[in-house]
């Protein structure tokens, strides 16, 4: 049973990756979480301290009106694990499991991630 990560240091460590990454409009993938926090890089456990980490993450934002930041999270080929779609469903965000509306949504969240969290370079008077 994956643990409860609010309030603990994983969490924070995440998140602040998180939203460095959403800065430069990057993504991190799940081994780079799990190595950040001392995980196993792959297999069933660290999917499912991963899934439940990213999960609270995602579920924090969206209470508090932003997107799911665990959008810019991604497998080594570069597209979310279905436990993303899966979260967007249960968060009422998504209302389909067709594979082309999950994408158009994916990529939706990432732009709202990284209009979000844009660093403003601009000068101030």
């Amino acid at each position: 049973m994956p643990k409860e990560y609010r309030g603990t240091q994983e969490y924070a460590l995440v998140y602040c990756e998180l939203i460095t990454a959403a800065k430069y409009r990057g993504t991190v993938t799940y081994q780079e979480v799990a190595k950040l926090i001392g995980l196993p890089l792959e297999g069933n456990y660290m999917g499912a301290q991963i899934g439940q980490l990213l999960g609270e993450i995602s579920e924090d934002e969206v209470s508090h009106g932003r997107p799911m930041l665990s959008a810019i999270v991604v497998n080594t080929t570069g597209i979310p694990g279905p436990g993303f779609f899966g979260l967007a469903v249960q968060l009422g965000k998504l209302d389909s499991t067709d594979k082309d509306k999950e994408q158009a949504f994916w990529k939706k969240e990432q732009r709202a991630i990284y209009e979000t969290w844009k660093v403003d370079l601009g000068q101030k008077d």
